[in-house]
């Protein structure tokens, strides 16, 4: 039998980096894997290079492009900023590394159950193990294994069909980083006017390989593989390019509305489990990165009280994962998608072709979550301010979900903290 202070569940990039964040300060810390631990990551995670640089963890990365362009309604955006891939060998290597050094024991298992009484949260699994811990922390992406979360209308996904591969002539430019390629020139117009809009996301790997994929945005239903595949290859077609080797083939789908978790629950989360995916921008790694030490610094904290139940150090932890600010924001990033999911191909591109003319730092801030709340309504403003007149109809529009998203956030300015409960909400008798 596991019994330690923290229990992780999960162990690609959400639970590895909690992990390897709450041994560094000092807790002993469990680890429940439903895959083999060293098997590599599948994904592809990208993140903008400066966001690594303030981290000092630019050497995990695989490739990095200055070269990093987009393209809306008014031709090409240079962006200015150095996009880059992780190497997903070496990210992974690095946590592993700090989960060793700080005495992490994992256990490779599927956890069944879960049940919390004063003193413990105790998680079975299928092969009738028994793990205790003083709170687990569920890191198990987008469909966890314990975490409830609130009921908050229909949810969108981001679906992209994807090829690695040799090409006939090169897809983009060399050395080249496309980050939305929404040019639309090789649909028909009943195409353009009945099915969603996609853009290309694409980049030159060096040694003639490519990597190309059909991106949906975020719709609710999904935009289906299938039209996203016949997309990608149309768009090829149309600048006489065809794939002559495949190396991979990438079908992602993920969720970009993921609805809040039950903030009151006494088991904590990280990452996807915790509602962490950017609702409009669908980053999420910088954000784990830079939130970890806050999050696992509030943990280590709470366990320092040796009478503290499971209920009440998960209570810190949401305290801390979702205070009111980043409430407050995801209210705003949520009514922000649900506008861009509404917008017909011409408004879509309007908007991003303002929303890419902001300051830097508004438009990068905003990608990554690293505006306040101030800042991000004054770059909201200042994109009002400078769109053109039918955007700002648009934006003016409240057709959907949008009403209830800002109310939600208007009425947690006056709010008093949403945790602000008393331990008997944990519904365990002590």
């Amino acid at each position: 039998m596991l019994d330690c202070d923290a229990l992780v569940i999960g162990s690609g990039p959400a639970g590895m980096i909690i992990a390897a964040a709450l041994a560094e300060r000092g807790v002993k810390v469990g680890g429940l894997t439903a895959s083999p631990l060293r098997k590599v990551w599948p994904n592809t995670y990208g993140i903008w290079r400066d966001e690594l640089e303030a981290l000092g963890l630019t050497e995990l990365l695989g490739h990095c492009w200055e070269n990093c362009v987009s393209y809306f309604g008014k031709g090409k955006v240079n962006h200015g900023r150095a996009y880059g891939l992780f190497d997903n060998v070496k990210l992974q290597n690095h946590f592993l590394a700090k989960c060793e050094t700080g005495g992490v024991e994992w256990h490779q298992g599927k956890a069944t159950n879960i049940e919390h009484d004063c003193e413990r949260s105790i998680v079975s699994t299928t092969a009738g193990e028994t793990l205790r811990a003083r709170v687990v922390i569920d890191a198990s992406g987008h469909d966890p294994m314990f975490v409830k979360r609130q009921n908050q209308g229909v949810v969108a996904f981001q679906t992209a069909y994807g090829i690695v591969g040799h090409f006939s002539a090169p897809p983009v430019d060399p050395q080249q980083f496309v980050h939305q390629d929404f040019r639309s020139e090789h649909l028909s117009a009943t195409e353009r006017a009945t099915e969603p809009p996609t853009f290309l996301y694409a980049m030159d790997f060096g040694d003639d390989v490519y990597f190309v994929e059909e991106t949906s945005l975020a719709m609710a239903p999904p935009v289906s593989f299938e039209l996203l595949e016949r997309r990608l290859h149309q768009r090829l077609a149309a600048r006489g390019v065809s794939v002559t080797e495949v190396h991979e083939v990438e079908r992602c789908i993920f969720p970009m509305t993921l609805p809040l978790p039950d903030l009151h629950q006494p088991v904590a989360a990280f990452g996807a489990a915790a509602s962490m995916v950017h609702p409009a921008s669908g980053y999420m790694v910088g954000a784990m990165l830079r939130r970890s030490s806050g999050l696992a610094q509030a943990i280590a904290t709470a366990l320092q009280d040796p009478q503290a139940e499971p209920a009440a150090i998960a209570r810190v932890a949401w305290q801390e994962l979702w205070n009111p600010d980043r409430l407050r924001k995801y209210y705003l990033y949520r009514f922000g998608l649900e506008k861009l999911m509404r917008f017909d191909e011409a408004l879509l591109k309007q908007h991003l072709d303002t929303f890419f003319s902001l300051p830097q730092s508004q438009w990068a801030g905003f990608l990554a979550d690293r505006l306040s709340t101030p800042e991000l309504v004054a770059a909201m403003v200042r994109l009002f301010a400078i769109a053109p007149n039918s955007l700002r109809w648009g934006l003016m529009q409240f057709p959907g979900w949008e009403k209830n998203l800002l109310w939600q956030f208007i009425s947690l300015q006056s709010a008093k903290s949403p945790l602000a409960v008393t331990s008997k909400s944990s519904n365990v008798s002590c």
